[in-house]
Order: structure tokens, then sequence, then C-alpha cells
């Protein structure tokens, strides 16, 4: 690339073909300026249609069959033990690769390849300057005033170029990096919150990923940012290494290349030899800004809790634990830095440079090294001439050789951020391949077929069965974990409920009252036997603990449809507020302005008003089925008992879980756990059996209250004794 080459001259220079990409890249420039010129007056009406348009690309739902293709890429290993530059790093990461870049057509590879043209646009122009340089100062030496000036005029020229390359750079850089993330987050959540509850499985019966969140929202960032930086900090770099060297074997010749190559042959190797496990260090240190962030979020979530138990020096302790694990792991890291990038810069810097001072001295102290061109500029030049020659040749072999070593050492370094990429590489991957494990229904546990282990469940299900049946099913607390075996609280449930047969489900704490209900919800998996219920639009749940979402008070109530899923089904907000008046909450839109006031409902909202929002999305969802867990333990016996007989009026069958005996009424049947070795009974409600042991309980009643006078009486002469008032 023989640019430059002749003396300056600005009309020779003008219809130089290699200047061709100047002129592209100053045009492409000016249009550029143009086109963002003209977009800015439009742009408050381009902004919707590009929000829009992110929307769609990020919304867009993964296809089932995607999943199924990508389950045999992410088989669940041993990440810890494998962290680091290897095999099995390259492996994870073209995994993951086919989840960012899907096919060919799409806007990620486009920005891949744009980028990938500045980065060469940048290279070329990074010669070009060299060369300018080398000019400037040649012509500065031989008093050239003229030249030196059109020289300037030239370095201000490239400077658009120069300046808009680099722009364009990063701005690629970040585009592909939020394009990455966009993607891999979008895949998680598809995979995370599916309809198999894989959000619940990860959290409650997988012990494998520690603070899901961590991982969602933290390490997916830093895999992306580190993944699109890499890219243009090894791109670049090795494109100036070819193109530099191919301009300084014109300089140095051949044995200053030979030179060159060695250097990078011993720099590469001593490098590797003395780099720590930076990979398994930024895993470690990930897992415990997890640690540290569950830990703030389980304060937050008990805030009440904690406040009523007086815990705060407690936790105040174990925050301040996480976080000394935290410090004294990043120390460590900090303390290990401290000789690397000595050695590092030792090597990369002063060791580089004086090495690169040594080859830009061949053309003037062994001409004869570089070989016939440079004796074919110098022989037929005067001395002032030669100095300035020599002077132009040392500048612009200085510059190439300073971007060269700035390459190299941005190839050396990006060697650790490649090892920090495989330390987040192993994270993601391990989040990607538990969640398609538990997708499949694969769990962590024992290899043997052992009972009530999570690897070995045997129950069928049936959906869109006209009624809640079980059959020789046992209820088991899942155990996850490799050693680990559920506990059975409820032997071999057999119970089936129809349409219009409510069941009321009673007993002790502990027994298993609330699996049962995990277990018809699918939520616990059915380990023996089989479950018969009906499909998920016909049955709905009211836990234990209210949840109110994020979100307007009309969201409340309709939870988990959407105001457009309302509209759609024609339902209006007079009948919300039908319903809030069924459940004694009327009051409410007046209270906080109205449906569409957006608050922190879990904080407005009382512990009785929070039961009544869960009663009033039953009746809004109206479904054939309900199954109720202790959900009205905190309202009247009167509003609860209006609410109970208006669920039965619509048709609902109830299946309750509750202590009140003021529910019996309500139901047909009871089921008891008894917590006796699993055994429960199951009776119907208002037999002439029952009836009786209502009559006996009632006789002995009447029994106790004929002592009453006896018990006075006697309470009198007491106090007549002790001389006492009561």
């Amino acid at each position: 690339m023989p640019l430059f080459s002749q003396p300056l001259d600005h009309r020779q220079w003008l219809q130089s073909k290699n200047n061709l990409l100047i002129y592209s890249s100053l045009a492409a420039a000016t249009v550029a300026l143009a086109y963002r010129r003209s977009r800015h007056s439009s742009s408050k009406g381009l902004s919707a249609d590009l929000l829009n348009s992110t929307k769609r690309a990020l919304f867009k739902e993964t296809e089932p069959e995607t999943f199924k293709q990508h389950k045999p890429l992410f088989p669940v290993v041993d990440v810890v033990k494998k962290v680091g530059v290897n095999d099995e790093f390259i492996r994870q990461l073209r995994a993951i690769a086919k989840i960012i870049f899907p096919h060919y057509h799409t806007k990620e590879v486009f920005l891949l390849i744009l980028h990938s043209v500045f980065l060469v646009l940048r290279t070329y122009l990074s010669v070009v300057v060299a060369r300018i340089d080398g000019r400037i100062v040649r012509d500065l030496v031989s008093g050239r005033g003229k030249r030196f000036l059109t020289g300037l005029g030239y370095w201000f020229a490239i400077a658009i170029p120069a300046t808009y390359t680099n722009s364009m750079i990063r701005y690629l850089q970040s585009k592909l990096a939020i394009g990455f993330r966009t993607r891999l987050t979008r895949y998680v959540h598809d995979l995370y919150l599916d309809d198999e509850k894989t959000f619940y499985k990860s959290i409650n019966l997988d012990g494998r990923i520690q603070g899901a969140d961590q991982f969602i929202t933290t390490d997916i960032t830093k895999f992306c940012d580190t993944l699109a930086s890499l890219y243009s900090n090894l791109a670049k770099p090795l494109l100036d290494t070819v193109i530099f060297n191919y301009q300084l074997l014109q300089s140095i010749g051949f044995m200053g290349m030979v030179g060159l190559t060695v250097n990078y042959m011993v720099t590469a190797r001593l490098l590797r030899a003395v780099t720590p496990s930076f990979g398994k260090l930024a895993a470690i240190e990930a897992k415990l800004e997890g640690d540290f962030r569950a830990a703030h979020t389980r304060l937050i979530t008990n805030a009440e809790e904690i406040a009523f138990y007086n815990g705060g020096e407690l936790e105040h302790s174990i925050l301040n634990r996480a976080y000394q694990r935290l410090v004294k792991h990043i120390n460590s890291i900090y303390k290990i830095r401290i000789s690397y990038n000595m050695f590092e810069d030792f090597l990369i810097k002063y060791s580089w440079s004086a090495f690169g001072l040594i080859l830009c001295a061949i053309p003037v102290f062994a001409p004869d090294m570089v070989g016939s061109m440079a004796n074919k500029v110098t022989k037929n030049m005067d001395e002032d001439a030669q100095v300035g020659s020599r002077t132009r040749g040392f500048i612009t072999n200085k510059r190439l050789m300073m971007s060269l070593a700035d390459a190299g050492g941005r190839m050396m370094y990006s060697y650790k951020e490649l090892a920090e990429l495989a330390g987040y590489t192993t994270r993601v991957y391990s989040l990607l391949s538990v969640l398609h494990s538990l997708k499949a229904g694969e769990y962590d546990g024992p290899n043997e077929a052992v009972r009530f282990a999570l690897t070995n469940i045997r129950g069928k299900i049936h959906l869109g069965e006209d009624g809640i049946k079980f059959e020789n099913v046992p209820i088991v607390t899942p155990a996850p974990g490799q050693d680990r075996q559920g506990e059975m609280l409820v032997e071999n449930l057999n119970v089936h409920v129809r349409a219009g047969e409510h069941m009321l489900i009673t007993g002790p704490n502990g027994v298993g009252k609330t699996a049962v209900a995990r277990v018809i919800a699918t939520l616990w998996p059915t380990f023996e036997g089989t479950l018969s219920r009906p499909e998920d639009k016909n049955i709905f749940y009211i836990p234990q603990r209210p949840y109110l979402s994020l979100g307007t008070l009309r969201d409340q109530v309709i939870y988990p449809h959407t105001h457009e899923d309302m509209k759609k089904a024609g339902r209006t907000d007079d009948e919300l507020m039908k319903i809030l008046d069924v459940v004694r909450l009327a009051y409410i839109p007046d209270r906080e302005g109205g449906w569409e006031t957006k608050k922190e409902w879990k904080d407005v909202f009382s512990g009785g008003e929070k039961q009544r929002i869960g009663m009033a999305r039953l009746f809004y969802h109206h479904p054939k089925y309900a199954v109720l867990d202790e959900c009205t333990s905190a309202v009247s016996a009167d509003v609860e008992g209006l609410m109970y007989a208006h669920a039965k009026d619509m048709g609902i069958t109830l299946m309750t879980i509750s202590h009140r005996p003021a529910l019996f009424k309500y139901h047909q049947y009871l089921l008891r756990l008894t917590g006796n070795h699993g055994q429960w009974e199951l009776e119907q409600i208002g037999t002439k059996q029952q009836q009786q042991s209502l009559e006996k309980e009632m006789q002995t009643l009447e029994t106790k209250l004929q002592t009453v006078e006896a018990l006075k009486s006697r309470l009198g002469e007491i106090d007549a004794e002790l001389s006492l008032k009561l």
C-alpha cells in the first residue's frame, strides 16, 4: 500500500485511487450529518414509532419449537469447576450464540457487519494519519512552509471521517450490547415465565440457581457488554496488526518483521503463564454480589415482620457478613492484579516501546537490512533531503509502531477480558441450562430410583376433568438435592370433588392442607397416582398471602388479566363496581382517586381489604372451581358469609382450606387431615352421625352450665373468707 510515497502534491494526491475510501468516508459523514439534521425536526414523531418497533422486537415470544431445538445445546454441567478460556467455554459461547444470532437476517448481524466496516475504515485512516504526520514533520524540518500548511489542511480534512468513525464504533458497540441483551432477556423471560411455572420451580424445587434476579438483571448485562466490547477490542487490533505489519515491512524489512513476530510470541506466552484465573474469580464475584443483593431484597420484603420482632440488629449483622464476604473477595482480586498489572505494563508498555525504537532505527543505522526500497529513495538526495526523508520515515514508523504496540497491548489485555467473559458466560449458561432442564421436568436429585425423589416422579395428571379427583396420590413435600427425598404429608389421597360438591379441608398446622392446593395447581409434582383436574381457565386459586401487582386499581381487581383483556371480553368498570359492592369495597375507587390510580397497593390496603380484593378477582373471573386457602381469615364473619354465599350462587364449586367452623354450612364435605402418619378422613357435613355428635356436644355444654350457680356460690364463700371483693 504505497500511499503518500511521492512528494505531497495536492493535485496528485487528489487523483490517487487509493484515496477513494477517504472521499467516500467524507461524503458519508456529510450525508449522515445532513440526514441526522433533517431527522431532528421530526424526532418526536419518530420516537413513538421507534418505541413501538422496540416493543415488537422485545415482546415477540419465542416459539416453543425453538426451545425444543435448543434443549440439547444446554446440558447441565458443573460450570464452577470448568471456568476458564477452554473448550467448555467455547462450547457454551456457541450455544448462547444460537440465541443472540438466531439466523443471518437479524439486526444484530447487520450491526456486526457495519461495525466491522467502521473498524476497517478506522485502521485505514490510522495509516493515512501516520503518513500525513510523517510528511508534516518532514516539511517542518526541511523548512517547506507551503507544503507544511497544505499538510495541516489535509490533517484537518482527515479529522472529519476519523472522528465520525470513532463515534460510530462506540455507538455500534453499544447497539450490539443492547441488542444481545434484548434477545437474551426476552429468551430467558419466555423460558422463565412459561406455562410450566418454571419461575416457581427454580425458586422452590431446585437449588442450582441462587438468586435468579441477579442472573437475569446483572449477569446477562455484564455478559453482553463484555462480549460486544471484546469484539471491538479483538477485531480492531487483529486488523491493525495485519495492516501495520504490512506497512512496516516496507520500512524495517523482513528481519524487523521476524523480530516483531518473535516479540508477539514471547509476550503472549509470558502473559498466559502469569495470568490468574480471572474467569473463575469473576463468577465467584457475581455470586457474592447476588447474595448481598438477595439479603437486601429479603429485608425489604419482610420489613414489617422484622420491625415487630425488633430484629434490626440481627439483620444488620447478616447484611454486614454478606458485604464482608463480597469485599474480601474483591480485595483479593485487587491484590492479585497488583503484581499482574505491574508485569503486564512493564512488558507491553516499556519493553515494547524500547523494542519498537530499535526497529525504527533500522532504516537509519542499517539501511541495507531494509532492502533496495530505502536505498533508492535516499541515494540521489542531498544531505538536507536525506535528513528530511529519515525524519519522515522515523516519524511515520514511530506512529505505526505506536499504533501496532497499542494493538498488541489491547490483544494482550483482551485475554484478561476474555477470561472475565468466560466467568460471565458460565453464569448465563448455568441459568439457561437449568431453566431448560426445569421446563423439561428434569430436577436436581438422586440418580437412583428413590421414592419421593424429584428424579423419580411417576404420577399422572389429566387435564379437562369436570371436577377435581385424587386417585392414590400421596401429598409429598419436595426436597431438591442430590441426596434428598421428599417427606410424605398425606398418604394415598382418594378424593373426588364434583361440580356443586363444595369441600372444606381442615386439620392442625403443618399437616399438608396448603400442600393439597399446591399439588392441584401443579406447583408441586404428583409423585404417584393420578390427578384429574379442570383446565387452567376453569379453576382459580386464592393463596393464603394476598398479592397485589404493580398497576392501577383496576389491575388489582382483574389480575392476572390486563385492561386490554378486559375490554376484549366486553367487561366494563360498572361490572367491577358491582363486584366491589359484593365484597364491601365500593368505597375504594372514590377513596383512592378512581380506577386509573397507581399506587404501591400492598401499603395502601389493610389486611382485610387485601383478602377481599382476592375474592373480587374470583367473582370477576367466574371460574367453575375455586381453591381458597385461608383467604378470608382477616375478614369479619358477616362479610365472609356473604362472599361465600355469593360464590355458591354464581355456581362456583369451592374447595376451601380453613379452621373456621362458621364455614361448615357452605360446604357439603369435610376432609380432615389428622397429621398422624399421613392419615386422613372424609365425611359428609350434615349427616345423622355428625348431627348426633353435635347433640352430644350440646348436652355436655348444658351439663356444664348447670354447675355455674354452684360455682358462683363457692366463689362467694371464698371471697368472704379472704375478705376480697371480686
